[in-house]
């Protein structure tokens, strides 16, 4: 264990995964930045039109849009997010599209 965290620089990790997406068949890359007891990040990569299809939510999480607009819904409501915009993720059933090339910071708490 260190007690120096790594540092990610977001904007060139986010440049190479949305690059990832757009050959990808999926039109999505992910890649998860801090793994620990308590959290977890993962930056997500979606190029227009990839979906996350509807998923459980997990306990507690946020989504910040870095760049681009997503919308994020559930059976009843939906929200439009722009770069720059964090929600809490419901905490229900929801799923994620994207409007248009976009790059989410999904942050979940653990346990």
């Amino acid at each position: 264990m260190t007690d120096h965290p790594e540092v990610v620089g977001l904007h060139d990790v986010a440049a190479e995964l949305l690059g990832a997406a757009r050959e990808h068949h999926s039109r999505r890359a992910a890649r998860t930045l801090v793994s620990g007891t308590v959290q977890r990040v993962t930056l997500i990569a979606l190029a227009e039109g990839a979906e996350l299809a509807e998923h459980d939510a997990p306990p507690a999480a946020t989504l910040q849009v870095l760049k681009g607009r997503v919308r994020l819904h559930t059976a009843d409501r939906e929200w439009t997010l722009d770069g720059g915009h964090l929600v809490a993720v419901p905490p229900r059933r929801h799923g994620l599209t994207a409007l248009t090339d976009a790059v989410v910071l999904l942050t979940v708490a653990l346990g």
